[in-house]
C-alpha cells in the first residue's frame, strides 16, 4: 500500500495512504542501513510503500520511493553526518525576523544555498512586521530589495494583518510547502492563522536570550486544505551546509552564477584569482558585500567547525 509520511519521531512514523487513512508505522530493519550517511532513513514528505495491518491501522514501511528533492543539514550532534529535514518539497518558506528572535543573514544564505543545490524554490518571509519600529522597517526594506534583486521572492506578513496571510495562502495553493527558520519566528502561529482547526502548539520567546523555545520537536505535515500541505519543522539554531564541493559552491549563488562564465578561469573560486568577474562586480557594488562574506564563510567551513557557535 502506498502513502506519504506525515510525521516522524525518529523511530515511529505516521503515514497517510492513498485512500486517506492514517497508519502508525515502524520501518523494516534493513532500511536503517540503506542510507547510512544520514541519521534518518525515512523523513516527512517521503512517498513510501507499507505493509499494513488494517485491523489496528498499524504498518511497516517496506520501501522509500525515490525523492524528487530534500532539504538537508548537518546533524545537530554528529558533524560528520547529515539530517534530512523533509523531502518532495514544492516550495520552501524561510521565515526571517529582525528581532524576537534575530535571524542571522548567515543562516539565510546557508539555507538558500542548500535549497539551490536541490532545486527547491524559496520564498523569504519577513514575518512579525507589526512589531518593528521605523528604523527596523527600513532595514527590512533594504533586505527585501537585496534578495529580490538576486531573484528570491519576498513577502511581509503578520498574524495581526489577515490580508497578508491571504496572499501567503495563495502562494501556497496546490503545493507541498516546507516552513523553516529559527525557533520562535512564528511558523506554528502562521499555520494556526491559516487554519485554526489544526491547533498547532505555539511556543514563547525566551526572555534570557530573546530566542525561541523549541516547541516543534519533529517535522510534521498538515493538510492545510484539500490542495495544500504544510510541513512544520523544528526551529533550527544552526544550518550547516553539507556534501557540497567547494569548487561548485558559487554555482548556488545565483548572482555569482550569472557572472562565472566571464571569469578568466573556468574553475575560478572568486577569491584570489585574477580577472574574476565576480570580484569585479563586488568592487563595483553589483554584488552584495554581506552575501559575499557569507559565501567565504561557507567556503572556508570545515567538518569540525562549530557553525552553531557563530549563530548560523
Amino acid at each position: 500500500m502506498k502513502g506519504v509520511v506525515y510525521k516522524s519521531t525518529g523511530s515511529n512514523y505516521v503515514v497517510k495512504t492513498d485512500n486517506n487513512v492514517f497508519y502508525y508505522c515502524t520501518i523494516k530493519g534493513n532500511l536503517r542501513i540503506k542510507n547510512i550517511k544520514t541519521t534518518n532513513p525515512v523523513v516527512v514528505g517521503d512517498e513510501v510503500n507499507i505493509i499494513a495491518d488494517n485491523h489496528n491501522f498499524t504498518g511497516t514501511i517496506s520501501e522509500v520511493l525515490p525523492r524528487k528533492n530534500y532539504i538537508i543539514r548537518k546533524s545537530v550532534n554528529l558533524s560528520r553526518q547529515a539530517h534530512i529535514i523533509a523531502s518532495n518539497i514544492d516550495l520552501a518558506v524561510l521565515f526571517f525576523t529582525i528581532k524576537n528572535p534575530e535571524t542571522p543573514l548567515g543562516f539565510i544564505d546557508r539555507f538558500l544555498v542548500t535549497a539551490e543545490a536541490y532545486a527547491i524554490p524559496v520564498l523569504i518571509l519577513f514575518h512579525k512586521t507589526d512589531i518593528y519600529n521605523a528604523e527596523e522597517n527600513q532595514v527590512i526594506q533594504a533586505l527585501i530589495k537585496q534578495y529580490t534583486n538576486i531573484g528570491y521572492p519576498c513577502m511581509q506578513t503578520s498574524v495581526s494583518h489577515p490580508k497578508s496571510l491571504q496572499e501567503l495562502a495563495q502562494a501556497f495553493s496546490f503545493k507541498t510547502v516546507l516552513l523553516s527558520g529559527n525557533s520562535g519566528v512564528g511558523k506554528s502561529s502562521v499555520i494556526n492563522a491559516l487554519n485554526p482547526q489544526l491547533n498547532v502548539r505555539v511556543g514563547e520567546i525566551s526572555d534570557y536570550h530573546l530566542k525561541g523555545q523549541h516547541t516543534t520537536t519533529f517535522a510534521e505535515m498538515f493538510d492545510l486544505n484539500n490542495n495544500t500541505r504544510i510541513i512544520d519543522t523544528p526551529g533550527i539554531k544552526g544550518f550547516g551546509v553539507i556534501d557540497m564541493d567547494k569548487t561548485e559552491l558559487s554555482h548556488f549563488f545565483p548572482e555569482m552564477r550569472k557572472l562565472m562564465h566571464q571569469c578568466r578561469f573556468n574553475n575560478c573560486t572568486h577569491i584570489n584569482e585574477p580577472a574574476c568577474a565576480v570580484k569585479q562586480a563586488l568592487q563595483q557594488g553589483h554584488i552584495w558585500q554581506a552575501r559575499y562574506e557569507n559565501y567565504l564563510s561557507i567556503y572556508y567551513d570545515d567538518e569540525e567547525e562549530t557553525y552553531r557557535g557563530k549563530g548560523y
